[in-house]
């Protein structure tokens, strides 16, 4: 009995580090598959990475498939046999297919007739000689965002390839307990398989090491200073820099490592030293995060704050070099910092010798999109569309000086980009934040300043979303020009390709009015933003056959919008998809009205804060959650009837005959006087919370009423007073969609 350790390592050129997480996980996902496509056991898998290599392990692997013997099926046996029981050439190819001779035919007799079948032994292959197809497979099924060809051959990776190691101990379960080791023999792209691997570049070009097992690997490759295990060496990067910053005596609570700077530096090197280096402090006159984004976003470098939070003139670089000479590296690492810095600070001087207002007028000379004009243009437009916005969302005793500010701050929101700091494309990521500190230099207010800032908020998923009204007004106004924009010249996204991020803009905009619980129609703020460039469109009309008419854009942003609602609730509030088809009958012209529906109905379909003081007992949750149950079935019921017969005639309670549904009746119009004051308060659980109760109604209705009856006044008055009942549960919702 025998089981295989194997080890399969890829040697490449160095891959970027944003490559490097994909691609591991494809070897794996790759090697997971085939070993389960093949039957193939094993006890764990482990992968491996650096710049130059990608690399998995797997333990315990079985030596071999084993032996099965497999039942196939035929064509049928009409099919397969003539009137004389011979084999007929379906039959014939069907054997032939299978492996099998006519002597192992049997009938396999099914509901559908009977077949000709054969049982087949298949003898299990080595692993050995299955694995340089699983090798080839995960280096082709391995995606990359760009590759390349090198050399005479056509395949296309990341980086040339140079080398390969596979080999695996055979691991003999008996009492010498012997281990064999052996290279597994494999060429792709004229790049042979053998046990030598490469370390460091810095301890020479050529810097071999042979492999002896499997089981030595990430030991074997620390000798040649490597540190494979990428979990290692990051935790090693993390300790290194906590290290220094202690020795330095800076260490702050608030002062912590940037995940994705350490995530990007991780995969940047293959044996890490952290670096203390440091810069002139003249250069903290700078704003913090000018000098934050030369050293982490340009130069990979990890800032340190002071005791008291403040930015300080040392900084932490990982060095992939020789440790020895850590002083030589820090010395050119320094000057390529102090290089970066001086270019900052000559942009910052230049850029505040002149009031930031200036810049303004400037922005005629950017393009924002071809057809929609340029930033100038555009300007223009947000601060027509903030007008709006205050008319709607300010009601406070300071309405007047908060709209001043949302106007003054739409004015400036991107006279940064005609900085020389934003336009040398050097900091681009600033943009918002350099606006905010060159607007505090000009002697514009505190809000105003924050407003620039922030009304690029969120930038991301997890980004934080603006913290003020002020903020969140020109937010709202922006992004919303932007989607309403774009979709108007025809540009609405599709898949993942999204060159303007309207579905971030999108995003941003249901998610900063659920915070602020604004109470905006869509479609009204979507129509005033369509006719504030409503020339631009019809301008562009002629020229670009993919501009839409006015009227299909409107159409097509509010049901752009409603996708990204959707996101939003499943995403945050995490609504289920058969309750947000329940909402579908109404426009989602308010993503405050539609949260509101969909948290009340999913609350009270998982029974979840039915009461805010105490939670129901167990015999009480079971009973609301059947009550809600018999709802939906008998809405099921009345949606299905009334949709088999469609009634026009209005409802005559007068007609009423059967105890049952004058019952059903007096419940409605009690319902019916106590739910509309809560749809005017959105108070939607509450509304169905008393809808809920009329389901068992509904039921004994159904039980002892004929509603299909012969006599036709009767019939058509009870399919009128269904019809009433669904109208009242369509106020909320259409529940016969709940699943």
């Amino acid at each position: 009995m025998t089981d295989i350790d194997f080890l399969f390592e890829i040697g490449t050129e160095e891959i970027p580090a944003g490559y490097i997480s994909n691609a591991i996980e494809k070897l794996k996902e790759s090697f997971s598959r085939d070993l389960k496509d093949y039957k193939l056991d094993f006890i764990d898998m482990f992968t491996y990475s650096t710049p130059r290599r990608l690399a998995i392990k797997i333990i315990g692997l079985d030596s071999s498939q084993e032996d099965e013997t497999v039942e196939k099926t035929g064509p049928a046996k009409k099919v397969a046999l003539d009137e004389n029981g011979q084999l007929t050439k379906a039959g014939i190819g069907f054997l032939k297919g299978a492996g099998a001779e006519e002597k192992d035919i049997f009938i396999l007799e099914t509901t559908k007739g009977d077949y000709i079948a054969v049982k087949v032994f298949l003898q299990g292959k080595k692993t050995e000689e299955l694995l340089p197809q699983m090798m080839k497979n995960a280096i082709e099924r391995i995606i990359f965002p760009k590759t390349m060809k090198w050399g005479a051959g056509n395949f296309m990776f990341a980086r040339p390839i140079r080398w390969m190691l596979a080999l695996y101990n055979e691991n003999q379960k008996d009492s010498e307990c012997l281990t064999r080791s052996k290279i597994i023999d494999f060429d792709f792209e004229g790049v042979k398989t053998g046990n030598i691997s490469f370390g460091n570049r810095f301890e020479g070009l050529e810097n071999k090491i042979e492999i002896l097992s499997p089981d030595e690997y990430p030991e074997a490759l620390k000798k040649v200073k490597i540190i494979a295990d990428r979990a290692e060496r990051k935790e090693m990067i993390i300790s290194q820099i906590l290290k220094h910053k202690s020795d330095l005596n800076l260490f702050s609570e608030n002062d912590t490592i940037d995940e994705k700077l350490l995530d990007t530096v991780t995969d940047l090197v293959e044996y890490p030293t952290a670096v203390i280096a440091s810069f002139s402090k003249e250069y903290l006159d700078l704003p913090a995060k000018i000098i934050t984004s030369t050293l982490s976003q340009n130069q990979k470098y990890f800032t340190i704050q002071d005791k008291n939070g403040n930015l300080s003139n040392d900084f932490i670089f990982i060095s992939n070099g020789d440790p020895s000479f850590s002083d030589i590296i820090r010395i050119g690492n320094e000057k390529v910092v102090k290089a970066r810095l001086d270019d900052a600070k000559f942009y910052f001087q230049e850029d505040t010798k002149i009031p930031f207002e200036d810049y303004v007028q400037k922005l005629g000379d950017v393009v924002f999109q071809a057809q929609l004009g340029n930033m100038l243009e555009k300007t223009e437009r947000v601060v027509d569309l903030c007008i709006f916005l205050c008319a709607k969302l300010i009601v406070n005793k300071n309405a007047e000086e908060t709209k001043q500010n949302v106007l003054r701050a739409a004015h400036l929101a991107k006279a940064d980009l005609v900085t020389l700091m934003l336009g040398e494309k050097e900091f681009t990521v600033l943009q918002g934040y350099i606006g905010m500190n060159y607007a505090r230099l000009s002697g514009e207010n505190s809000e105003v300043a924050q407003a620039i800032y922030e009304h690029y908020m969120p930038r991301g998923q997890k980004d934080d979303l603006p913290s003020e009204i002020t903020s969140a007004i020109l937010a709202i106004a922006d992004k919303l020009d932007t989607v309403c924009g774009i979709i108007g010249i025809g540009l609405i996204p599709t898949g993942s390709a999204d060159p303007y991020a309207i579905r971030r803009a999108a995003n941003g905009i249901v998610q900063i009015i659920d915070k602020y619980g604004f109470d905006l129609s869509l479609k009204e703020i979507i129509i005033c933003a369509f006719e504030r460039m409503n020339n631009k469109l019809i301008s562009n009309n002629q020229l670009q056959p993919k501009t839409l008419d006015i009227q299909e854009a409107i159409h097509a942003t509010l049901k752009y919008f409603k996708q990204r609602i959707k996101w939003l609730l499943e995403e945050l509030y995490l609504i289920e998809y058969d309750v947000l088809d329940a909402l579908d009958i109404f426009e989602w012209d308010s993503v405050i009205n539609i949260k509101n529906r969909a948290i009340a109905l999913q609350s009270l379909k998982k029974q979840e804060n039915i009461d805010n003081e105490n939670l129901l007992s167990a015999s009480s949750h079971t009973k609301a959650k059947k009550d809600f149950e018999i709802l939906v079935s008998g809405f099921k019921r009345v949606s299905n009837i009334l949709d088999k017969n469609k009634i026009e005639i209005a409802f005559n309670p007068e007609l009423l005959k059967e105890e049952n549904e004058i019952i059903l009746y007096k419940h409605l119009h009690k319902i019916n006087l106590l739910i509309s004051p809560l749809l005017e308060k959105m108070a939607y659980r509450e509304v169905l919370e008393t809808i809920v109760p009329i389901g068992s109604d509904i039921d004994a209705f159904f039980d002892k009423v004929l509603v299909m009856c012969e006599d036709l006044t009767l019939r058509n008055n009870r399919l009128a007073l269904l019809k009433e009942i669904k109208a009242v549960f369509l106020k909320v919702a259409d529940i016969s969609k709940i699943d």
